[in-house]
């Protein structure tokens, strides 16, 4: 089968994407690893009409949205390629191939890795990304995140009611995380903020038991006794599958016309995180997903 249009990502881009498409009755099909992305991390509190709601549910309105319309999802499925196939485009995967004649690409981001001694080694035996995930395995735990911005603060209130200590741990002088949420964890007893803290080893036996960092003011090897660690330094574009076929910026970011979402190749857009766009937000990400399956459906009609 030859789809209208193939959506690859589920996260707030591709599934607004989706909701887009079948309400313009196109055939299309959603092709994703996981529903979701980055917004199941985080409780979000800046949806129009939602004041607080999870990403989880937020996303899982949305998929149901997508599924309403008639738009199939499939889940499980890692995209290798894309390529020009007899003026439309096929996409490889694992899985298999699927062919289009446009294609949206709404990967998202991914999680930074720490790079230190026993950061990859201890992953799920301590070391976690999404404290939305994994929280209540920390109940009664001391725990390390180690990040300074918005994310790292956010996984301090979502550990608030699950951990019995929080260590936040940033390697610049000054956290650039919000201040309302600055504000709020330091008015708790259970959470502590360290500037200047630079990770350097993650350790224990069969899980994680301590964290070691450098103390940059005074040159300072110091360790924490912690029952878990939670990275969050940032995310890189999911884009390495499109890295010689489509243009991408130095962060390897996809480039698009700011006006149609089309890519540096005819016929296929994007949308969110994976793009230039220099807000990173769900609300935003949703709009450029529509903004993507509206340019999608006039390329796919000619009209």
């Amino acid at each position: 089968m030859v789809y209208d249009l193939i959506i690859i990502g589920a996260g707030p881009a591709g599934l607004t994407a989706g909701i887009y498409a079948g309400r313009k009755k196109i055939n299309a099909i959603i092709l994703t690893e996981k529903i979701g992305g980055q917004a199941l991390a985080y409780t979000i509190e800046n949806y129009p009409g939602a004041p607080k709601i999870s990403g989880l549910e937020l996303v899982n309105k949305a998929k149901k949205q997508v599924e309403e319309y008639g738009v199939a999802i499939k889940e499980g499925i890692i995209i290798t390629a894309i390529k020009k196939k007899d003026g439309g485009f096929l996409v490889e995967t694992e899985n298999g191939s699927f062919e289009a004649k446009a294609i949206i690409i709404a990967t998202g981001k991914i999680p930074r890795k720490l790079d230190v001694p026993g950061a990859k080694e201890f992953e799920g035996k301590g070391v976690s990304f999404c404290t939305i995930c994994d929280a209540p395995l920390f109940s009664g735990k001391s725990v390390a995140i180690v990040g300074g911005g918005n994310a790292a603060l956010i996984s301090a209130m979502d550990l608030m009611p699950y951990a019995e200590k929080i260590y936040v741990l940033q390697h610049r002088e000054r956290f650039i995380g919000d201040e309302i949420l600055q504000e709020k964890l330091r008015k708790s007893q259970k959470v502590e903020l360290i500037t200047n803290a630079e990770t350097s080893e993650i350790k224990g036996k069969e899980f994680v038991e301590k964290i070691i960092y450098e103390d940059l003011a005074s040159g300072e090897k110091k360790e924490l006794a912690v029952g878990g660690v939670f990275v969050n330094i940032g995310y890189i574009p999911n884009t390495s599958f499109v890295k010689n076929f489509l243009k991408l910026n130095e962060q390897s970011e996809i480039i698009i016309d700011p006006w149609t979402n089309e890519t540096s190749v005819k016929g296929i857009f994007a949308a969110g995180d994976a793009t230039n766009i220099p807000y990173k937000q769900y609300i935003v990400a949703s709009g450029e997903g529509a903004k993507a399956a509206l340019s999608a459906y006039h390329y796919i009609c000619n009209c």
